[in-house]
């Protein structure tokens, strides 16, 4: 009988440490939830407002240029490759009961391959050499900041000029109207994406938080 009693007592914190992390799991797992909640309603209203914004803009442009420069029937109903596109990846592929897929998107010039994303970063290594052997390298990683700020750059000029390609259907002169708009639409496309991600989390923390239910029941 003591024996009983002995090993009932030695059970009796192990059993409420693992309460206790269970609780903060799920303690965790709400938070996680209701974060995500927040973000998505959050991005949803900035949606809205981009939207809102991008349509006065395009009404604005349409009332300067007039109804015949701003019309469907100007596109060009041809078919060519996208500009935009959206890339999804699998982060829980390994566990496809709980799908967690993330959106990013790719848009005008930043569909072409990225130098910047290939320079790599040996900032933290030590290494023993002479001195004009430092000197070079220190002046190897200057060109390469160099590099990737010029790169940055060129991306941002490339992105102007497809903007302004995508804009030539409507003439050679557009309404500033116009560009506004067009850069509010682009701003909209982004907080779908931006939208997506946060549901995608937010469904993932739900499905959590049942599997964490059920286990306990």
């Amino acid at each position: 009988m003591a024996e009983i009693e002995s090993d009932q007592l030695q059970r009796a914190p192990l059993d409420e440490t693992k309460v206790k992390n269970e609780d903060e799991e799920e303690e965790e797992c709400i938070l996680q939830f209701l974060d995500s909640l927040d973000a998505y309603l959050t991005l949803v209203d900035s949606l809205s407002s981009s939207l809102r914004q991008g349509w006065f803009d395009l009404a604005s442009a349409r009332q300067s240029m007039g109804h015949t420069r701003i019309s469907s029937k100007l596109f060009d109903h041809k078919v060519h490759s996208a500009s935009t596109t959206i890339n999804i990846m699998e982060l829980n592929a390994d566990n496809p009961s709980d799908p967690k897929p993330q959106f990013s998107l790719s848009k005008w010039a930043t569909t072409k391959e990225n130098p910047s994303s290939e320079v790599p970063n040996n900032s933290n290594l030590r290494h023993r050499a002479p001195t004009g052997v430092l000197e070079d390298g220190e002046k190897s990683n200057g060109t390469q900041v160099s590099s990737v700020v010029s790169n940055d750059v060129s991306l941002q000029l490339d992105i102007q000029k497809e903007r302004s390609k995508s804009l030539t259907i409507f003439g050679g002169l557009v309404s500033p109207k116009l560009r506004t708009a067009q850069v509010s639409f682009e701003t909209a496309l982004d907080k779908i994406v931006e939208i997506a991600n946060a549901r995608s989390s937010m469904l993932s923390s739900f499905s959590q938080l049942q599997l964490n239910k059920k286990s306990s029941s």
